[in-house]
């Protein structure tokens, strides 16, 4: 998990290659664990705002490692968003072997 998260914020704006499953998910769960604590941070304090301190430096990886996983499925980056279709995306397997978008990742 702590590969994927440094994987992740070394690329924090990086759109471009690909994204193995493992490292979106692991990120995303990251992701999820620092909303859930800003919510109990901001419900403790009473400041609904101070959660968005825990999750807007991650907004940004977020959003780049999940073009970047739907371009390991040979896909434009764009079917980010396009609701249902993105989640199929990012569960499924990637393409074996290199693809437009770059070699397998590691």
């Amino acid at each position: 998990m702590g590969k994927a998260i440094s994987a992740c914020m070394s690329k924090y704006a990086t759109f471009s290659g690909r994204a193995s499953r493992s490292e979106y998910w692991f990120f995303y769960l990251f992701y999820m664990i620092m909303y859930v604590a800003g919510m109990i941070v901001g419900v403790a304090l009473d400041n609904s705002w101070i959660m968005y301190l825990f999750i807007l430096p991650f907004v940004l990886p977020l959003f780049a490692a999940g073009i970047r996983r739907i371009h390991d499925t040979g896909r434009s980056g764009w079917f980010v968003l396009v609701p249902i279709y993105n989640l199929i995306l990012a569960i499924q397997s990637g393409t074996p072997g290199d693809n437009k978008y770059g070699p397998v990742p590691s």
